[in-house]
């Protein structure tokens, strides 16, 4: 028993560190972002000075236009994984439940899009979209962020499935059930929380994304909120690195909020396919 408790001490002190770590740049954030643009340096960047942080907030929203950004982004986040986690999830659903005819192949050529690097086909991608008028505008942006969201919504959801035994297909197919019945009223809800775990995944990189909102978008209103921020920062005239700081944590709470109410969820979605 002392050995026992002796390790779980021992332990409990390691996280401790760690976890004192992993919140020193939080740290540094916050009291960074709260010093007034005036009383900023890089010297004492350790010690809080003073307590700005609502106007560095306010400055940053008039310098970026991050509210526009802010509504764009929402839009992306929620409507492009929505779709990619419903493809994805028919995907797995057809390749292990109906049992698709050359169903690895099919998984492998939808998985492959990830193989290449996404900095391979920006230039394509670019001339693409400025021929057909999907440059700088929404419906071009939710379309990218869906299509290289769907392949990894497919491999998690082709995984899932395959935990699920056959039978259950078999079954509701005597029950006299049809194909799109099975799949939204037997296999969808029996992978919700791998869904939402898919969901959370992929709206928060695409809440974080700044190169395809860099190279496909150009105007306030269509750009994303992260390539927005960058925008503050420039050669000449950029906004002071208080108030830019302030932008990043404002940017930052919508997806640490989406965590801490859905981690209940996402956790249960990290165990796949277990029951």
């Amino acid at each position: 028993m002392p050995f026992k408790s002796a390790a779980r001490a021992i332990r409990t002190a390691v996280l401790a560190v760690l976890g004192l770590f992993w919140l020193l740049p939080v740290y540094l954030l916050l009291i960074n972002a709260a010093k007034s643009p005036l009383t900023f340096t890089t010297t004492e960047s350790w010690r809080p000075t003073d307590f700005s942080l609502f106007d560095n907030i306010g400055e940053a929203m008039r310098l970026s236009g991050l509210a526009e950004g802010v509504l764009s982004t929402l839009l992306y986040a929620v409507v492009s994984p929505a779709i990619a986690v419903v493809v994805g999830a028919a995907a797995g659903f057809a390749i292990v439940a109906l049992r698709l005819r050359h169903g690895f192949a099919w998984f492998v050529a939808i998985f492959g899009g990830t193989v290449f690097p996404l900095q391979m086909i920006l230039l394509p991608m670019f001339d693409a979209y400025s021929r057909t008028g999907l440059f700088d505008t929404r419906t071009g942006m939710v379309i990218v962020y869906t299509a290289i969201s769907i392949p990894f919504s497919a491999f998690v959801m082709r995984n899932f499935f395959t935990g699920i035994a056959h039978n259950v297909f078999e079954a509701a197919v005597l029950d006299g059930a049809s194909t799109w019945r099975i799949f939204a009223r037997v296999y969808l809800p029996m992978a919700s929380s791998a869904l939402v775990a898919v969901f959370i995944l992929q709206a928060t990189f695409i809440w974080n994304d700044f190169l395809l909102g860099l190279v496909l978008s150009q105007s306030d209103t269509v750009r994303p909120i992260v390539t927005s921020l960058a925008g503050m920062q420039s050669t000449y005239g950029g906004a002071q690195m208080s108030v830019v700081l302030a932008g990043g944590l404002l940017v930052s709470l919508p997806t640490v909020v989406l965590f801490l109410f859905t981690q209940k969820f996402f956790a249960r979605g990290l165990a796949l396919g277990q029951y």
